[in-house]
């Protein structure tokens, strides 16, 4: 678990206005405030608990999960992969706000026993209030909200096409977001006034907020159904390979009338030990190019560099990301060379970029 440190500024803000409110309840003096942080600690604890049931039920379907991290304005368990089957995307988003809404109720049932004027009873509704929010507000129906991923696993149910999923989802986002911006103006509006300053704010880093969220969650979800159509053997840019001491331009040569763009240095066994680096290939002077070697201009291939041609969709990419290098050696089984791959052309195959 990672708790940033933009928790502090909202744990701060809560305590100074939820103080007063508790101060006017209890007349408790300074430890109004003490209780108001109290508050703040548990609305986090909440977002904990939360999280950790969407990450309980991710493990349960065998997906990792990297960590929980906790932030300005809630919190987000990092699964390392997405869900297979609309119907474990429905239970791992469900989860969380299920969970919130069951302490919500215990918290309630408890609280009806309690004197409400009481620090024990401010306590038991603070709890429940807590999660009451986390639940409601994590239901509504838009990423990157949790409602967002119920939306997307019903559409991906009826359709069976996640990416029209991710869509509505996000569009749902972006549409919850300008209804949270406008809110407090069309509240106060209503009730023939003007909207606090304090509702203004908050508005808009809450919408913000969501509509970032939703924008990098349609982002991701158009990058995602690239990754199956990434392959190898289709990305690696041709190459022809020449001994370590060719001059460049006659290496060039060779690359121009074999129809290659990429130029691999070998050793005098024939295995490739570099890649000639265009940027410093391109500095070399006109009449210098006739005589100075490949391997002058050429990057070195280390095993790290070496791809299987036969590598393909997630498999491709986490051996890419494992591994970040600006190019790489494609190679057959038998060690043949069999194209370059660049660092680039992955990047745009993914974007959906020609």
């Amino acid at each position: 678990m990672y708790v940033t440190p933009s928790w502090l500024i909202v744990a701060v803000l809560i305590t100074l206005v939820y103080g007063g409110v508790v101060q006017d309840r209890l007349a408790l003096g300074p430890a109004a405030y003490l209780l108001a942080f109290v508050f703040a600690v548990l609305l986090y604890v909440s977002v904990l608990v939360h999280e950790l049931a969407h990450s309980v039920v991710a493990r349960m379907y065998g997906l990792p999960v990297r960590r929980i991290v906790l932030y300005v304005l809630g919190g987000v368990s990092e699964i390392e992969r997405e869900a297979p089957t609309p119907g474990r995307e429905f239970w791992i988003a469900f989860a969380g706000p299920l969970f919130s809404l069951l302490l919500a109720a215990c918290g309630f049932g408890l609280y009806l026993f309690a004197d409400p004027f009481s620090v024990v009873g401010e306590l038991l509704f603070q709890l429940w209030i807590a999660n009451l929010l986390v639940g409601v507000f994590n239901l509504l129906p838009g990423l990157p909200l949790d409602g967002g991923r119920l939306l997307r696993a019903g559409v991906w149910k009826m359709t069976g096409k996640p990416l029209l999923g991710s869509v509505a989802a996000a569009w749902g986002g972006r549409v919850l977001a300008l209804v949270v911006v406008a809110l407090p103006f069309v509240l106060a509006w209503s009730a023939g006034g003007g909207p606090s300053p304090w509702t203004v704010v908050w508005g808009l880093v809450l919408g913000g907020f969501m509509w970032t969220g939703a924008t990098s969650a349609l982002r991701a979800a158009r990058v995602r159904e690239q990754i199956p159509r990434l392959r190898a053997r289709d990305l690696a840019r041709k190459a022809v390979t020449v001994p370590a001491d060719t001059p460049l331009a006659e290496a060039e040569r060779r690359a121009r009338e074999a129809g290659g763009v990429e130029i691999v240095v070998t050793d005098p066994d024939g295995t490739a030990t570099s890649i000639v680096h265009p940027a410093a290939a391109g500095a070399i002077a006109g009449e210098r190019r006739a005589w100075v070697p490949v391997s002058s201009v050429a990057r070195a291939v280390s095993e790290h560099s070496l791809v299987p041609v036969e590598l393909e969709g997630e498999e491709l990419l986490n051996a890419l990301t494992s591994r970040p290098l600006p190019e790489y050696l494609v190679v057959a089984e038998d060690g043949g060379v069999r194209g370059v791959l660049r660092a680039t052309d992955v990047n745009a195959a993914v974007s959906g970029r020609d």
